[in-house]
């Protein structure tokens, strides 16, 4: 369910039992206190509770906003190269690795998966910055921002990588993201949990990034350090590299933040898109704060272009300079997640999670901009068709530890979509597709049914495979597929 942004009077009367009624902090904030949160975090909880009582409205009309026709491209920030490769001493590189990838079956840190020759997110992750490091001749700092549920599986995979924190002296190989209560429906009430207390709690988004640089001390310590940029970015995006360009871009222009968007498709039409306000600043607007009337145009990719990556740069030096003028908390849009209390049980108390998120700051931090990158910055692996293009050999891994496409591919992105009744969890996927087919020669690969893969299968042009009845269908090694074939049991 896609998160809705609040302010919104009819959150408020579905949040309440009574719309007049207005709900009491203090439960909240004591049950953040016992669990020994900072006062930073408390007050930042506080301006997203108080956020539920406002009854102005949430939605932004394109009446009040412009198209963004241009942003400047990275082919043209290459003169700055030479200024990123002399700041790449000073930039330090975060990875957002809070989630499980629950959506695939995962049940440990998603950045554990392997995606690529054996070799997990966190493997190829972990190269890249050693590559740098060598090729540089700098220490330049790897750091995740870890949930409770990752930072254990992660560290304990990063001890292949010695070097990895042996090399970035004191600054640490990750940091905690804090947790917020989960809030009942009915009452804003903290939500309680007797039999499995952690479901009573949520992380706060990724806008937490902002708060947790400074309640962990590692804001002030990097800049202590020398290091004054940073680049954000997911753990599952492998497009999302250190780019010396923009990294001089950053420095030679003193911008104290940029996000990387990309141009919009049809497959994201739906989703969010940047936007410019009247007096000139940049904004993200969700599909949540679109009037009813103007889905048609809110959808429309020729006149909004752009969407966020969720790659972003900071200056944190302007960074600190901006949190001390708000006394730490980023007045950040408050999105709402209404879940229950169990995700896994549908019956469960009515719950919402307040989150904010990193991007948003776009049209917070005076001065920030945005530009416009190639989709190969953007290659997220969000579902197990997204994982079997990167495990094949559309793509390869370079020296510098890359993800590049196959320069044998003449074709655009391949298209492909499986089956998500057998292949949606990792463990079907894996079971029915062991090995991937050959798909460098290949536009689009459709799979309807139950249908295991035999090992070095070649798909060329346009596959479509549909398999009939409940038996599974097993594909022969060593065939070529084309075109549509509908397979018997």
């Amino acid at each position: 369910m896609q998160p809705a942004l609040i302010p919104l009077r009819s959150l408020v009367t579905l949040l309440y039992m009574t719309e007049n009624e207005t709900p009491d902090y203090k439960p909240v904030r004591d049950r953040l206190e016992q669990d020994g949160a900072p006062d930073l975090l408390i007050r930042q909880f506080e301006r997203a509770f108080a956020a539920l009582h406002d009854a102005s409205p949430a939605t932004i009309s394109g009446r009040e906003i412009d198209s963004i026709d241009h942003l400047p491209t990275l082919n043209e920030l290459q003169r700055h190269a030479a200024a990123g490769e002399q700041a790449m001493g000073q930039a330090v590189m975060i990875k957002l690795n809070g989630g499980l990838g629950t959506g695939m079956g995962l049940d440990r840190a998603k950045s554990l998966l392997k995606v690529k020759d054996d070799l997990s997110f966190l493997d190829i992750i972990a190269r890249q910055i050693l590559h740098i490091r060598e090729a540089q001749q700098v220490h330049t700092p790897l750091i995740f921002m870890n949930s409770f549920s990752t930072r254990d599986d992660t560290l304990s995979a990063l001890q292949a990588y010695p070097s990895l924190a042996a090399d970035q002296g004191t600054i640490p190989l990750d940091f905690l993201q804090h947790r917020v209560p989960k809030l009942v429906a009915a009452t804003g009430e903290p939500a309680h949990s007797d039999d499995q207390p952690e479901l009573a709690w949520c992380p706060p988004g990724h806008g937490d990034l902002y708060t947790c640089l400074q309640t962990t001390g590692l804001l002030e310590q990097l800049l202590e350090a020398g290091f004054t940029y940073a680049f954000v970015s997911n753990a599952d995006n492998l497009g999302a590299v250190l780019d010396p360009a923009i990294l001089g871009y950053l420095a030679e222009q003193e911008i104290p933040f940029i996000m990387e968007a990309t141009r919009r498709t049809t497959a994201d039409r739906k989703g969010g898109h940047l936007a410019q306000a009247k007096d000139g600043h940049y904004l993200l607007r969700e599909s949540a704060q679109c009037p009813a009337d103007e889905k048609d145009e809110f959808q429309n990719i020729d006149r909004y272009r752009f969407f966020n990556t969720n790659n972003l740069w900071l200056n944190l030096r302007l960074l600190q300079d901006q949190l001390r003028e708000l006394d730490g908390v980023l007045p950040l849009p408050v999105l709402v997640n209404r879940k229950t209390l169990d995700p896994r049980d549908p019956d469960s108390t009515p719950v919402v999670q307040l989150e904010t998120a990193m991007g948003s700051a776009l049209s917070v931090i005076p001065g920030a901009q945005a530009i416009d990158v190639p989709r190969t910055r953007f290659a997220p692996v969000k579902t197990t068709d997204d994982l079997l293009a990167l495990r094949s050999d559309c793509f390869h891994i370079n020296e510098a530890s890359h993800i590049v496409a196959n320069p044998e591919r003449r074709l655009p992105a391949i298209d492909i979509q499986l089956d998500p009744k057998y292949y949606k969890l990792i463990d079907s996927f894996e079971e029915r597709i062991p090995s991937p087919p050959s798909l460098v020669n290949c536009t689009s690969l459709r799979v309807e049914g139950d249908i295991r893969f035999g090992p070095k299968i070649t798909c060329r042009d346009e596959v479509t495979l549909i398999a009939h009845g409940s038996t599974p269908v097993k594909l022969s090694a060593e065939s070529v597929l084309e075109g549509r074939r509908e397979l018997a049991e």
